[in-house]
């Protein structure tokens, strides 16, 4: 099963809100996910974002692959992504 680390649109038209979500490669993006890992909105000045980095890190060492959005989300958020080999 290939899992990845993306978001999941949430809120009201015109006013997003994203959850970063751990889910199966084949759902779509805002139906079924394995587990929630953090959140970021757009919309807020400052933009928010807040990400569990110890739930990253246990599913990235787990072998989950984050999306490219999500990669630069966690580079605002101060996270690294240490894959464990």
């Amino acid at each position: 099963m290939a899992v990845k680390i993306r978001l999941k649109r949430m809120g009201a038209k015109k006013a997003p809100f994203y959850r970063v979500v751990v889910a199966d490669a084949r759902s779509p993006r805002d139906g079924r996910f394995i587990e929630e890992i953090g959140y970021y909105n757009p919309v807020s000045t400052p933009k928010e974002v807040k990400i569990d980095e110890e739930k990253v890190q246990k599913w990235i060492k787990n072998g989950a692959q984050p999306t490219d959005v999500v990669k630069k989300l966690f580079k605002v958020a101060g996270i690294e992504e240490k894959a464990a080999k």
